[in-house]
């Protein structure tokens, strides 16, 4: 198994925006056959260490992972959209 975490910091942090870019990675689920699992998380204390919403994929191999960064609807429809609202992103990719 393969999980690919991301925390990202919107440009706009306001609760209209966090859940549109949400709503935006929920959208991946049924399209992107390479994902078994998605979970997204809206940061609800807004401490000044806090990013502004999760995403946590999980794949069955780490090939999976790396067909579904190539996976037209992620780049064409997720990236564009992510990088035009957010202005920075930590993430964390692991074997598990």
């Amino acid at each position: 198994m393969f999980r690919h975490i991301v925390l990202y910091k919107l440009k706009n942090n306001s609760d209209e925006n966090k859940k549109k870019l949400a709503e935006k990675f929920l959208s991946m689920e049924g399209k992107i056959p390479q994902i078994r699992e998605l979970g997204v998380g809206i940061d609800c204390l807004g401490l000044e260490r806090s990013f502004d919403v999760s995403l946590s994929i999980l794949f069955d191999t780490k090939k999976d992972f790396l067909d579904y960064k190539e996976y037209p609807y992620h780049k064409q429809e997720i990236v564009p959209y992510v990088h035009s609202v957010t202005e920075k992103s930590v993430s964390v990719d692991s074997e598990i």
